[in-house]
């Protein structure tokens, strides 16, 4: 490998486990991110005093960073401190209608009897049998593997596995496919809310996205200092195995020479030699030239109506009052179907579900300071189309009778707004999707991109490739990357 060099375009979390994973191989690697920290959108903003995590906040899958860390000589756990949660999440309809989940499926069970009935907490059991065997039947090809082709995936599974394809119902919808398990429309409601976690409807996405719930009931951990922390420990262990990591660099475009990626080039109009290129931005910057003319041959765009969902966050300072929160809350709308439909028409949720993440509490619900930090978030529509002051207004007045139907009321000393406008400004390309595109139909999880490219030395990783959205997703759509960059220079 003396004549190769790696150059990471981008320090989310999938370049950084790309570029982690190659230099620890031997490989020289520079990770190039325009902004001033990695993470990508595990990001913090200010919200006055206190830095609010304003990107993800669930923590799932840890076997996933434990996996890499170990591959690259190092323990998770002594680098990064993780705690588990007993509570998964609290949720709330109106007031007096609340349901936590627990990290103990007996706990759970117990729980949805109180609220609803017997005959539900039986339908929350096979539920989670059917989302532990969908789980089970696509860890090994689909989310471990290289992206497959649905012939692909029929081959890898077999004679013997195919039924278990079929039993994982990627025909249905999942809206369609808990109604086999729940009467109680909540409850189909806060389930096929797991749909939202892929930016994707779930009167639109298939019924395989219950793994989601698998994945979650499987545990949840808060990480100290927040996940844009446990970016911040990717990108020191890659700089401990000789990654050059150089912030506030923006790049113009990727070099092609003679058929292949011969380097990058800067904004600033340097250029750096690279024999092999991740790009770890949003499939739709790559496909709109925003690397260069040869380099948008290599991926296909993704139509605006199928770009995933945006949002509206508010990360705030505040005191809540009147609702005892834990740490993830959602608060639902009274019409699901209205609001996908709001959605879907391309305009704000006039009854929006909320989600406030109380990122000063644990289980016990007592914050740690006050006032303390949250982020309040709403599905959006993407598109890109900055909201004027009247209509964040507005977004936040519905949200926040959302929050006072249950009870909940938070007095702000600050307040942070991104919109899908900001979205779309961090992440170009996107018109502020924040999922890459909607998990809609069967076929739309084989429409990602892979690792691979047509463009020979060009590679892609983040959360708009494959595997998927989520944290542990698109680290692995890095750890993906990085396989076939080294499968690559061994078999040349």
């Amino acid at each position: 490998m003396a004549d190769e060099r790696a150059v990471v375009i981008g320090a989310g979390i999938g370049g950084l486990v790309a570029a982690l994973r190659l230099a620890a191989a031997g490989l020289p690697v520079t990770v190039l991110e325009k902004a001033a920290a990695p993470g990508g959108k595990m990001r913090r903003v200010q919200a006055g005093p206190l830095a609010v995590e304003a990107g993800p906040t669930v923590f799932t899958m840890r076997w996933v960073f434990e996996e890499i860390f170990s591959e690259c000589g190092a323990d998770l756990g002594a680098r990064v401190a993780l705690a588990p949660t007993a509570v998964l999440a609290r949720h709330a309809w109106n007031a007096g209608e609340r349901l936590d989940l627990f990290a103990d499926p007996a706990r759970s069970e117990a729980a949805i009897a109180d609220f609803a009935d017997a005959r539900e907490a039986e339908g929350f059991r096979q539920f989670r049998a059917r989302a532990a065997e969908i789980y089970r039947t696509l860890e090994e090809p689909f989310i471990r593997g290289q992206r497959p082709s649905p012939v692909d995936l029929a081959l890898r599974a077999g004679p013997s596995g195919l039924p278990g394809l079929l039993r994982i119902q990627p025909f249905t919808t999942l809206w369609a496919a808990l109604a086999e398990h729940f009467r109680d429309p909540r409850l189909r409601q806060l389930f096929g809310r797991y749909a939202t976690y892929c930016g994707s409807s779930p009167f639109s996405a298939p019924a395989t996205l219950m793994l989601v719930a698998h994945v979650e009931m499987e545990g949840v951990w808060t990480v100290a200092g927040g996940l844009s922390g446990l970016a911040a420990a990717v990108a020191g262990l890659a700089a401990e195995r000789g990654a050059e990591l150089r912030y506030g660099t923006g790049v113009d475009r990727i070099v092609v020479e003679g058929g292949r990626v011969t380097g990058v080039a800067l904004e600033t109009g340097e250029r750096l030699p690279a024999t092999r290129v991740v790009v770890n931005a949003d499939a739709a910057a790559l496909a709109d030239g925003l690397f260069g003319r040869e380099a948008a041959r290599t991926v296909d765009r993704v139509p605006a109506g199928e770009r995933s969902l945006s949002a509206v966050t508010f990360a705030a300072a505040g005191s809540p009052e009147g609702f005892g929160l834990v740490r993830h809350n959602v608060f639902f709308s009274g019409d699901y179907a209205a609001e996908f439909a709001d959605l879907r028409a391309g305009r704000l949720p006039r009854d929006p579900t909320v989600y406030v993440c109380a990122q000063d509490r644990e289980d016990d619900g007592v914050p740690s300071r006050s006032p303390e930090a949250l982020l309040c978030l709403v599905n959006a529509p993407a598109g890109g189309a900055t909201l004027s002051r009247e209509e964040i207004a507005r977004c936040h007045d519905t949200m926040s009778r959302r929050l006072a139907a249950c009870g909940l009321t938070i007095p702000e000393t600050a307040r942070t707004v991104t919109g899908p406008a900001e979205f779309a400004a961090l992440f170009p390309a996107t018109g502020g999707a924040l999922y890459g595109r909607a998990s809609h139909g069967w076929m739309a999880s084989f429409r990602r991109p892979g690792a691979r490219t047509r463009l020979p030395g060009l590679y892609l990783a983040g959360g708009s490739i494959h595997p998927g959205p989520g944290v542990p997703m698109a680290a692995q759509s890095g750890r993906l990357a990085a396989a076939s960059v080294l499968r690559d220079l061994g078999s040349t």
